[in-house]
């Protein structure tokens, strides 16, 4: 019998027979409280914090706990394959681990725990621009494992094409570049704590170690670091950037390039006449737009735009397998999965994010079965109904 992502279930049950439970709960939605004890409320807050009164980040559950799988009975379903095909790349399941910068706030190990986690899955890891840990250093820990780099597209044109081209020599196959963060928002969990990591050197690690960057600086970075972090806040995104740029994008990286942050359907359609790859719906979990529309109302309308033009993938507000089986549903080819597994990291290192890609997976595999589907290619639009809240 073929295995299943849904046989973690029974590896849980028989490990049972001799008194172990899991270290971490199962339902993946208590993580963040368990975080908000444990850690510090800094990074906490970084994390786990939205712009605003948070009233994106509600909609973007309020979005998934409206819509309701409508299971079909009597299917053959005892044989299932969760594998697709994402940017030309063969991945076990439609999911990858979303670009969450300065993990090293949640845990010492940082990005390579969580990369280590993924590879060990067989599931893509995008590692943000803003990561605590270089680029050569997470592509070492991964070995062959699918990597994609996000990129938060800087000011500095020199900086920009020196991360691409490292990028690229490290082994990053796809470009995911975040649109919606030319200004950081107003988040208030982090303002009323003057907590923002970057300020400290940390969460710069790749433009620390990065030529270009460096040659920016009067001094090296360990002579005086606040000229180092201040050089990086003034490059870090760039509110002038505007459609036409994208040309630079495709003339200095020859792989698959996504942008990330699109919610309405003409900027999906821009994407595809600019010849990009792919999309990422997504408000950026909440933390960019207060009173922004939730991202899988978004999901439909991209869809329809451009889902024969382009890849559609989604982020925001996934915290279980049901959200994810509700946005293949809405058109989504596969998932980012942000904060659940930066939960798992804080709580249990590399551990805890293989626990949350397992719980997460095993959760789809049984959704998907037990609502009539063997392979997520027969997902649509017809499985969801919408009940009012």
């Amino acid at each position: 019998m073929a295995k299943h992502w849904a046989d973690f279930q029974y590896e849980i049950y028989l490990n049972g027979m001799t008194g172990a439970v899991p270290r971490l709960p199962t339902d993946l939605t208590r993580l963040e409280e368990l975080t908000e004890q444990r850690l510090g409320p800094g990074p906490v807050g970084y994390v786990a914090g939205s712009a605003g009164d948070g009233s994106t980040a509600r909609a973007n559950r309020a979005a998934f706990e409206r819509r309701r799988i409508v299971p079909r009975m009597l299917r053959d379903v005892h044989e299932r394959d969760l594998s697709v095909e994402v940017l030309g790349r063969a991945l076990p399941a439609p999911l990858a681990l979303a670009p969450v910068g300065v993990l090293s706030i949640m845990h010492p190990d940082a990005e390579s725990a969580a990369a280590r986690a993924a590879a060990a899955q067989g599931v893509p890891f995008v590692l943000s621009s803003a990561s605590s840990t270089p680029m050569e250093q997470v592509a070492e820990a991964m070995g062959g494992a699918e990597r994609w780099f996000q990129l938060y597209w800087p000011k500095d044109v020199e900086v920009a094409r020196s991360f691409l081209g490292r990028a690229r020599a490290a082994g990053f196959t796809a470009l995911v570049v975040t649109l919606d963060t030319p200004l950081l928002s107003w988040r208030p969990r982090d303002l009323d704590r003057a907590y923002l990591p970057f300020l400290h050197g940390v969460g710069t690690a790749n433009y620390f170690s990065d030529p270009a960057f460096l040659a920016g600086l009067a001094k090296p970075v360990h002579e005086d670091p606040n000229a180092a972090v201040m050089h990086f806040v003034g490059m870090f995104a760039d509110p002038a950037k505007s459609w036409p740029d994208l040309a630079f994008l495709r003339e200095n990286w020859d792989g698959p390039i996504v942008l990330k942050g699109v919610l309405h359907p003409d900027d999906a359609r821009l994407a595809a006449d600019a010849g990009m790859d792919g999309v990422v719906v997504s408000n950026h979990g909440g933390r960019q737009v207060a009173g922004a529309i939730a991202a899988a109302d978004a999901l439909p309308g991209v869809a329809e735009a451009v889902g024969d033009r382009l890849t559609v993938l989604f982020d925001s507000g996934v915290r279980t397998g049901d959200d994810v089986f509700k946005a293949l549903a809405l058109g989504a080819r596969a998932v980012l999965l942000g904060r659940p597994y930066v939960y798992g990291l804080g709580l249990d290192g590399r551990a805890g994010v293989e626990h949350v890609i397992r719980c997460l997976l095993a959760e789809l595999d049984l959704t998907l079965a037990l609502s009539g589907h063997a392979t997520p290619s027969t997902i649509g639009p017809g499985d969801l109904t919408d009940v009012p809240v």
